[in-house]
């Protein structure tokens, strides 16, 4: 396409993506960081710094290359043939970058700019699957590592001999929800166990969660009187006291009857304040599943979507494969994926949808 058709995708694209509106929403933000007394809730503040970082990530990559784009509109109206050169180089740097951001245009859907909250849980499978559970975790810490996401642990629970039960972390980045939205099921592993003295062929199922993080109560309200909150004593590993005092909280939604429990060691109002993103984050990925637009309206989780309904399978024996069940990608490059190489998957699953 020439400098007028790239011109006009970019305007069409900045309009389809709400630039505009989330430039404004950006300017206000700023604004709103510059007040004396912003760090007085470091809280508060550093969840209004991390949307500004989102925001300018998703706004300012797009306005300059449409800026660009203007620019060279300018230097062709004057048509000096001893520019041409000058011109071309710049159209040509343009367009990569348009292509190179035309991958946004993928993130149109509610809670694609959210941050995520991912969480895994060892299914059928004992010490296997548990193992299994920690190796899901290694692939996408390794996976958010090199593509500039953050990951804090919010929770985790230790197997009895190797491995984890479940754990549950929070990553930040660009349209990180967007990008890891296609990881939410059942994954199958099947391979030789190293915990069983014959070597014998072991299938073990985890379940991944990906969440879109929601911490603005606004975002989806939640009645109280559906609510059942306890309290109780944090444990550590192997039945040991973390915390002396009935920190660790338990919510219980009772309408569709999703429980969250978070017990570190932190206050019993951080764990309740945790506890209550994670519910908001279930219950809107539970809105997009069953296409409700109230909370009221939701029914609880689908049980049968628990193991055996697996996305994806991992094949390390009889032979090597990675195949996604629903794109029909695969690769027998069985750990490279599990290295943190999951951007084919990902560009795969995104591309379907979008077709």
């Amino acid at each position: 396409m020439n400098n007028d058709e790239l011109r006009s995708a970019v305007n069409d694209a900045i309009e389809r993506l709400a630039i505009a509106e989330r430039s404004k929403e950006l300017a206000d933000l700023r604004q709103q960081s510059l007040q004396p007394d912003f760090w007085a809730d470091n809280q508060a503040a550093s969840k209004v710094m991390q949307k500004i970082t989102a925001l300018a990530d998703q706004t300012e990559p797009w306005l300059e290359l449409q800026k660009g784009l203007n620019d060279l509109a300018e230097l062709e109206q004057l048509n000096d043939d001893s520019l041409a050169k000058e011109i071309n180089a710049q159209y040509q740097q343009l367009n990569k970058a348009f292509e190179t951001l035309k991958k946004q245009m993928r993130f149109n859907q509610p809670y694609d700019g959210h941050n995520v909250v991912l969480s895994i849980h060892a299914g059928a499978g004992g010490t296997d699957a548990q193992d299994w559970a920690q190796m899901l975790l290694r692939m996408y810490t390794r996976w958010a590592e090199a593509n500039n996401a953050s990951v804090t642990t919010i929770d985790e629970s230790a197997g009895e001999e190797a491995g984890i039960k479940s754990v549950s972390l929070e990553l930040q980045g660009s349209y990180i929800f967007g990008k890891l939205k296609g990881e939410h099921g059942v994954h199958r592993l099947v391979r030789q166990s190293p915990f069983n003295a014959d070597a014998k062929r072991q299938t073990s199922f985890a379940k991944v969660e990906i969440l879109p993080e929601i911490d603005e109560p606004e975002a989806v309200p939640i009645d109280e009187k559906d609510l059942k909150i306890d309290v109780f004593r944090a444990g550590g590993h192997g039945g040991q006291s973390v915390n002396t005092t009935d920190s660790a909280v338990r919510i219980t939604h009772i309408p569709t009857n999703i429980v969250v429990s978070i017990q570190n060691e932190r206050s019993q109002l951080q764990n309740k304040e945790t506890a209550m993103t994670i519910l908001r984050s279930k219950l809107a990925q539970l809105q997009l599943e069953q296409h409700a637009e109230k909370i009221s309206e939701l029914k609880g989780p689908n049980e049968q979507a628990a193991w055996g309904n697996q996305i994806r399978s991992y094949v390390q024996h009889p032979y090597s494969m990675v195949k996604d069940l629903r794109t029909r990608h695969e690769t027998s490059q069985v750990q490279t994926v599990l290295d943190g190489d999951l951007n084919p998957f990902i560009d795969a699953y995104l591309e379907a949808n979008l077709a």
